[in-house]
């Protein structure tokens, strides 16, 4: 990882003044995957007025897969030897500064892909095995001054089998049942992801949400994040939605795969045996055992205090495929 000059961010709780000057709060919202972000990002840019009039400044993927973040986590060497993860510091640098320079007093950056993607996953069988090195180098372009990480997390026997259903989806091979085998065998679960976030940003506050608790409520999510009031959502919005086996068999058909490797049957895709997603379960209860008793005072565990059951589904609301991030622009593996 590229050294850094230390920044001027002082830390400490919200904004706040010394010697004349304001500094900025950075928030990193990190996903995961499969857990509303794509709602969460959508509704941010509806109340971006509302926010930019609070002094919130909202960096989403159709600005940080374009222009902020590129090259951070390349380790090679551009033509003429330029180094493009120094370079890609260098720009987080300037753009928070700009932001700084403008009166930003809470900058949220959201962006489930800066803990790794989907496909990672999948190929290496294990929960973003990388998220402590591409956090460390987040935190590193930040100066080191992340204020919180935000992270919801999902039942873990769901969130593979829908992460499965995405990556099929856009074109990438149906897994075989090894992989599924393997991947419920594998020992690390959210309580890794989160160990190594705390490593690798070790001055940040790391506050976990529950998917089940939060999904359909994207203004949950950012009151969390914000720690302050925030805009209602009334939209009822249920986005880029894994879709279900029929679905999955066309594409399959229009690709010219072979559609006996799915399911012929209705609903929900869960590759996993019964045994196999009763351990996921399981190991999931034992980290949400490990968050309720205070993650070792790593992570802080928000939760519906006002549930009184676990829901067997999503709320319901508008299901609309695809990112359709900033207007439909920007297609992007998620």
């Amino acid at each position: 990882m590229t050294a850094l000059t230390p920044a001027t961010w002082p830390d400490g709780a919200a904004t706040w003044k010394r010697l004349g000057r304001t500094f900025m709060d950075v928030i990193l919202h990190l996903g995961a995957h499969r857990t509303a972000t794509t709602t969460f990002q959508h509704y941010m840019r509806d109340h971006h007025d509302r926010l930019a009039a609070d002094d919130v400044c909202f960096w989403g993927p159709h600005r940080t897969r374009r222009s902020v973040f590129p090259g951070l986590f390349r380790s090679s060497t551009a033509p003429k030897g330029r180094n493009v993860a120094q370079r890609a510091e260098g720009r987080i640098r300037m753009f928070a500064k700009q932001a700084q320079g403008k009166g930003v007093r809470q900058l949220l950056v959201s962006d489930e892909n800066l803990l790794g993607t989907c496909i990672q996953n999948i190929r290496t069988g294990r929960l973003y095995p990388a998220a402590g090195e591409r956090t460390a180098r987040i935190s590193a372009a930040f100066g080191g001054r992340l204020r919180r990480i935000v992270l919801s997390i999902r039942s873990p026997d769901l969130w593979w089998a829908s992460a499965a259903a995405m990556t099929v989806s856009r074109g990438h091979p149906i897994p075989t049942k090894a992989k599924f085998a393997a991947i419920a065998d594998h020992p690390r679960s959210w309580r890794d992801v989160i160990a190594d976030l705390a490593c690798a940003a070790p001055g940040a506050e790391i506050e976990v949400l529950l998917f089940e608790d939060t999904a359909g409520t994207p203004d949950r999510v950012l009151s969390s994040a914000l720690e302050a009031e925030v805009p209602r959502d009334r939209s009822k919005r249920w986005m880029n939605r894994s879709l279900d086996l029929p679905h999955l068999r066309q594409i399959l058909k229009e690709q010219g795969g072979d559609m006996s490797l799915l399911p012929d049957a209705a609903g929900r895709w869960q590759p996993f045996t019964t045994a196999q997603a009763a351990q996921l379960r399981e190991n999931y209860a034992d980290d949400l055992h490990w968050l309720v008793a205070g993650a070792d005072g790593l992570a802080r565990l928000t939760e519906n205090t006002h549930r009184k059951r676990s829901d067997i589904s999503l709320p319901s609301g508008v299901m609309q495929k695809g990112q359709g991030y900033d207007e439909g622009q920007l297609a992007q593996h998620r």
